[in-house]
């Protein structure tokens, strides 16, 4: 009778640490809780210079105009809490239906004009070889000139008795609007020089994009027979869209917060606040009439008309913007 004897390998029985079979050698372990710590606090140091003003100036404020908005509050007395109440009586106000309805108004005039205008002088400057950064220059100096200014400066050029557009347009036999004295021509005259001072920025925003067209594009639409306008129609146009779109999108953003240009210009008058728009009836609620409860709520309504009409304006794009 012969004894059988069984061996045993050295590394029998002996599973890696997640029950693998032998030869797994263990899982690596992550980076240590440590080093996840320090990258984290390197992210927020180089976000502090930027975030620290966000939270502080913006976020903070809007808190702070949110929680004002559900009080009755006068700036020097104690405030007491309405709720919605506020909400309710701006909703049934005709004065901020009427502010609401002159800011669309000029929303409608100023977006076409300062469009087209815009479009004309970076179709125009898009030919010019010489002297093409100076003219940018020039047209773009507005854009950054003080509203004040501006204002001021228009309001001169339109007065109805000594201003310059008006002895023009008697030169050529034409009775001149009382422009910002009458009811009927003080949002026009806002909208005049507001478009005025914006054509540079989109001027510069549209060269961008009609310099981005692709030469051989047109060059092949020519020589298939196309005229100068089908070319602008079917290849100009139609790539020139995600600029247009971005120009409709920041122009109906700024056309919602127009303020400067009007309280210089006409204070929302003449009469009947003819040109009184959202922001002015803001700012009048809380320093003319002392309703900071009132002004905070309107605030939020702007906010959220804004908000709406740039998320129609956004999913509208994908119809007829053309990023191809």
């Amino acid at each position: 009778m012969t004894a059988r004897t069984t061996g045993t390998r050295p590394d029998a029985g002996h599973a890696g640490p997640s029950g693998s079979g032998p030869g797994d050698g263990p899982v690596p372990a992550g980076p240590p809780r440590r080093a996840k710590v320090r990258k984290a606090a390197t992210v927020l140091l180089f976000l502090a210079p930027s975030a620290v003003p966000l939270v502080l100036f913006t976020l903070v404020p809007m808190a702070g105009s949110l929680w004002v908005s559900l009080h009755e509050w006068n700036l020097i007395g104690a405030m007491r809490w309405t709720g919605l109440g506020n909400y309710a009586g701006i909703l049934r106000d005709g004065d901020t239906w009427r502010a609401l309805g002159n800011t669309t108004l000029y929303i409608a005039g100023y977006l076409p004009l300062v469009y087209v205008g815009g479009l004309g002088l970076a179709m125009a400057l898009n030919r010019v070889t010489r002297g093409r950064d100076l003219f940018r220059a020039v047209y773009f100096l507005p854009v950054i000139t003080s509203w004040v200014v501006v204002a001021l400066i228009w309001k001169w050029l339109l007065n109805p008795s000594e201003g310059i557009v008006n002895k023009l347009l008697a030169v050529i036999g034409v009775e001149g609007p009382g422009w910002w004295t009458s009811d009927a021509w003080a949002l026009p005259s806002v909208i005049i020089a507001a478009a005025w001072k914006d054509l540079g920025f989109v001027m510069v925003i549209l060269l961008a994009g009609l310099q981005a067209v692709p030469a051989e594009a047109l060059e092949a639409a020519r020589v298939d027979g196309a005229n100068a306008w089908q070319r602008f129609r079917h290849i100009t146009l139609p790539l020139l869209s995600p600029s247009t779109a971005f120009v409709l999108v920041i122009s109906c953003i700024s056309g919602f917060q127009v303020f400067d240009q009007v309280y210089v210009m006409t204070s929302g008058g003449p009469a009947a606040a003819a040109s009184e728009v959202m922001v002015e009836r803001v700012y009048d609620l809380t320093f003319r009439y002392g309703r900071v409860g009132d002004a905070s709520a309107l605030s939020w309504v702007l906010f959220l008309v804004i908000l709406l009409v740039t998320v129609v304006q956004v999913r509208l794009q994908r119809r007829w913007v053309n990023y191809g």
